[in-house]
This record gives structure tokens, sequence and C-alpha cells, in this order.
């Protein structure tokens, strides 16, 4: 019997931020375990503490240049409570509108960018062709869909909230200023070309799954909860509306639950070699109460979309299983459909009577010393939690972001894979990049994620400009 071997993915790749993957191999040449370590960190939670409540949502925003929208609308929302105010309903409309152009525009980079190439060039293509440009001169066609859509979110949120990265349109209380006829009528002429696109993506890419069955099967295909927002009826959201958790078979485990209590019934768990923290539902504890978030479990959540192509897609998505869909491997089916109904939804918002009101924001000074805003990123449910002292500054912030809330998932996952595809101690890169594929199917955001409680070491180096060290400090 041979020792223990050790196989290191550093770093994973196609995915936005740094991490690695660690397989251990027992003496057999089994894979015993597996681990996601993220090796970035970001202290936002920290640095904010001392700044005016008002300056959060553009502060925040520059969490991540990916999806900076996002913590634009979790970060608004939690200085709505503080100011305990009703935000304009137009100006809701105007958010949600904002909110689903980044959907679009996420998704688009997630499918198409990052996952297309495992997709259309195969697990075991050239890794050296296996990348946008690969798929752009196999597939053009495809690839300029992709284009087009991430270019269509991106400029939806320029043209409403003046500039694609780190916007400040939206604030406390509603948004900055009023959409234009111009704007609207803009992005109207565009969606039925999104559609097409989305639609046809669709049918291409529904008819590959047999092609992935083993993948399938493997990439992070296990009973777990499912957590997510829906409206109060049980329709997709993501902007507003209330929790719900179901478990594999779609059970209603809790509903109705107040994104404000959230502290009820998660908890965060903190392991020693990540920076990344891992939640979990408490009533299962740690870490039993592991749950997934984003795309597949916002399908699965809902009882339906409420737009006619989503719609039907969706009873088609609910045919892959008679209980939730369990295989992470249809994150990519789902993020597609969401984009169906993120088009759709865009365009009745835009057409609303009242779209161009001039009511956009509702004023006040802060009201409260605490606020919770949550709100469903591209990759999952969202949560900002910020208490103010009673001059307005943060004394204490919590973000949990949607890739943390997976944390647990995409750790089982990369398991279940490395067991299916790393066997007798032998491995392809074919096989590597599977495992790798599974963090994909999440599209992890992590340079946002990550906070934690001082568990890991950190090296801090003061060098000179010929690199000469001139002082360290070292926390083991």
């Amino acid at each position: 019997m041979t020792s223990k071997q050790t196989i290191v993915i550093d770093p994973v790749t196609r995915i936005e931020g740094h991490a690695r993957i660690t397989l251990t191999l027992d003496g057999g040449g089994e894979v015993a375990d597996a681990r996601f370590h993220v090796t970035q960190f970001r202290g936002f939670e920290t640095f904010t503490e001392g700044r005016p409540f008002s300056e959060m949502p553009a502060l925040t925003a520059r969490t991540c240049g990916i999806c900076p929208v996002s913590h634009l609308m979790a970060s608004a929302k939690a200085c709505d409570a503080l100011l305990a105010v009703q935000v304009p309903p137009v100006a809701a409309k105007l958010r949600r509108v904002l909110n689903l152009g980044q959907l679009v525009q996420s998704h688009a980079l997630s499918f198409f960018h990052l996952s297309s190439p495992d997709l259309l060039l195969g697990m075991d293509s050239d890794p050296a062709a296996r990348n946008i440009l690969g798929v752009a001169a196999a597939h053009p066609e495809l690839a300029r869909d992709g284009i087009w859509l991430r270019r269509f979110g991106q400029q939806l949120i320029e043209w409403m909230a003046g500039q694609r990265i780190h916007p400040y349109w939206v604030v406390p209380g509603g948004v900055n200023k009023p959409l234009s006829a111009e704007v609207r009528d803009r992005i109207l002429a565009e969606i039925p070309e999104g559609i097409r696109i989305a639609q046809r993506t669709l049918d291409w890419f529904k008819p590959t799954f047999a092609t992935f069955a083993e993948e399938i099967r493997t990439f992070a295909c296990f009973p777990s909860l499912f957590l997510g927002l829906v409206t109060p009826d049980g329709g997709l959201e993501h902007y507003d509306g209330v929790i719900r958790v179901v478990d594999s078979d779609r059970r209603i485990v809790a509903d109705g639950l107040d994104p404000a209590t959230y502290l009820e019934f998660i908890g965060e768990a903190v392991e020693p070699d990540s920076y990344l923290k891992s939640p979990y539902y408490k009533p299962g504890g740690y870490p039993d109460g592991c749950y997934r978030v984003g795309p597949l479990a916002r399908l699965n959540l809902a009882d339906r979309c409420g737009t006619p192509r989503a719609d039907r897609e969706l009873d088609a998505f609910r045919e892959l299983s008679e209980g939730a869909v369990l295989s992470s491997f249809h994150y990519h089916y789902a993020r597609l459909v969401e984009i169906l109904y993120g088009l759709e939804r865009i365009q009745e918002l835009l057409e609303e009577p009242d779209i161009l009101s001039e009511k956009v924001r509702a004023a006040a000074g802060p009201n409260r010393h605490e606020g919770v805003g949550v709100s469903e990123a591209p990759r999952g449910i969202l949560m900002h939690h910020y208490r103010i002292d009673d001059h307005g500054l943060i004394t204490w912030a919590n973000l949990i972001i949607a890739t943390g809330h997976n944390n647990l998932a995409m750790n089982r996952g990369i398991g279940q894979a490395a067991r299916a595809f790393v066997r007798d101690g032998g491995f392809t890169e074919g096989a590597l990049n599977r495992v790798e594929a599974v963090i994909r199917c999440y599209d992890p955001c992590l340079s946002c994620s990550t906070h934690a409680f001082g568990q890991m070491p950190i090296r801090m180096e003061l060098r000179d400009l010929r690199g000469n060290l001139l002082d360290e400090a070292v926390r083991d």
C-alpha cells in the first residue's frame, strides 16, 4: 500500500477570483477528501466601519466589478430600512429593471464565456483552445450571441445608471433620477433580439444533455436544501419578497420567512483553510444544514416564473425530475431560463404606464439603528446588514454573499466529481477539468465573498522599489 498523495489544482480557471482545490488520495489511490480553498481576502465589513451609511451603496458596489449592481440593491435596501421609508413604487420598478439587466449580463458571461468552452468543445478538449476564443473560432454564431447578451445587459446598466461598472444611481430611498423616454425606448427596441437569442440558445442546449450524462450524474448531484426569495404567492423573485426553503423533493421546509430575520435561521461556520465562510441552515445544524442558492435553487423554489416564455421553459425544466432538480450541472440550464425571464420581465416593467414618473426617491434621515437588505444576485441570495450610531455612521456590518451560501455544496460537489473521475491514483487533464467545472457550475464570485474571523495565517511584507524587505508582520 502506498502513502497518501495530494493533487492540487491551482488556480481554478475560468472563475471570477482566486481559488485552488486540494484532492487527497488514500493509500489505494482513491479520493479520500476534497477541499475548495478561497485564497483571497476582502475586508469590506471592517473598513466600512465609521463611514456614513448613505455612502454604503456606492462603497459596497466596489466590492466586485462583476456584480456591482447586486451590491447596490442589497445595500440600498438596508439603507431604506435605516431610513424607515417606503421607496416610491416606480423607483422599486426601476431598481428591478436594473437588477434584471445585471442578471442577464452576468448569466451570459458565465454561460457563454466561462462554461461554454467545456460544453461546446468538450471537457477533454485541448486546454489551449478551451476558452472563449476557441468557441469563437469553432462556433462563431453562438459566441456572437453571448457577446450580444452581455453587451445588452451592460448597456442597459449604463443607459439607466450612468456607467456600466460601479454605478451610483441607486441610492437610499430609491434612485437619484427618473427614467427618460429615450432610454426606455432604446432598451425596449433591443428586447426582441435578446429573446430570440435566449430561446435559440435554450433550443440548442437542451438536446446536449445526453452527451453529459456522466457529468450530470456527478457534478454536485446530491440531496440538499434550496434557499432563496420568492414572491409572497410563490413566484420567481429577484428583488424583494420572502424567503422559502425546500428539500430535495421540493417539499416546503419553511416559507414566508422575513429576510430581515435571517440570523434566526442562517448560521456561518468558519473552516481553517479558506477565507470563505460556510453558511448553513440552523435547524439542520452544521454541516448537515447545507443548502444551495442561485438560479438552480430559484427554479426549484418557485411555483412559476410569471412570464409566458419562461413559464414554458420552467415546465420543461420540471420534467428533469419529479422532485427538485439536484444536479448542479443544471445551473447552466437554469441560467438560460432566467435570461429569458429577465428579458421578458424588463419589457413588462418598462411598458408600465408610470415608469417615467419623476417620484423616484423618498427623503429622510436615519430613523433606525439597524437595517437589513436582501435581494437575489445572479449567483444567489445576497444579504447586507448594517448597524449605525446616532450620527448615521456604520458601527458594524455583515455581508453574506451568494457564493458563500454555496460553499458547503461546492466542497461536497468537487469531492463527488473527483471520486468519479480520479481513480486508482490516476488522472487526466480532462478529469481535473471536470473537478474545476463543478465550481464553474456555481459561477462563484470570490473577490466579493470572503470575510473571516482571523483563523487563517497572514504574512504581510513591506518592500522598497528594488524589492528589498523592509518589514514584515506574520499571523500564524
